[in-house]
């Protein structure tokens, strides 16, 4: 539903706005696949798998957010696809360290296979568009 709201008869200062469209700026929106992504992830595998560590599960489900909302943030042809795998190999990189600080690399490292599974699957999603982008 849109509201068409007009000042006099110029058609100048018309302002449209939508209802049920709010308006996000691409970060905020790569926020909210991050978070949507993680608490889904984690809530999947808190009640749906044995998970013995919380801390372990919370951190596999952040790798799996990281991954749509740094996908979905580099979602546009501005960016060459160079870049956007560079800048997938430096997040899995932080991913490897933060999990390695935190646990043990053997245990850091699963958090690399969610991600770039994840990060490529939206990828590959986004061909199978006319548009080659999930977010037009």
């Amino acid at each position: 539903m849109t509201i068409s709201l007009s000042k006099g008869a110029s058609s100048d200062s018309q302002i449209n706005f939508s209802i049920f469209a709010l308006y996000f700026t691409d970060m905020q929106k790569a926020l909210i696949y991050f978070a949507l992504g993680t608490a889904v992830s984690f809530l999947i595998n808190y009640f749906f798998l044995s998970s013995e560590n919380i801390g372990l599960e919370f951190y596999y489900a952040i790798a799996f957010g990281a991954a749509w909302g740094i996908a979905y943030y580099l979602d546009t042809p501005d960016i060459t696809l160079v870049k956007k795998l560079g800048l997938s190999f430096v997040v899995m990189a932080i991913l490897v360290f933060a999990g390695t600080l935190i646990f043990k690399l053997e245990l850091a490292i699963p958090s690399i296979l969610k991600f770039s599974m994840v990060f490529v699957a939206y990828y590959v999603i986004a061909s199978f568009r006319a548009t080659k982008s999930l977010r037009k």
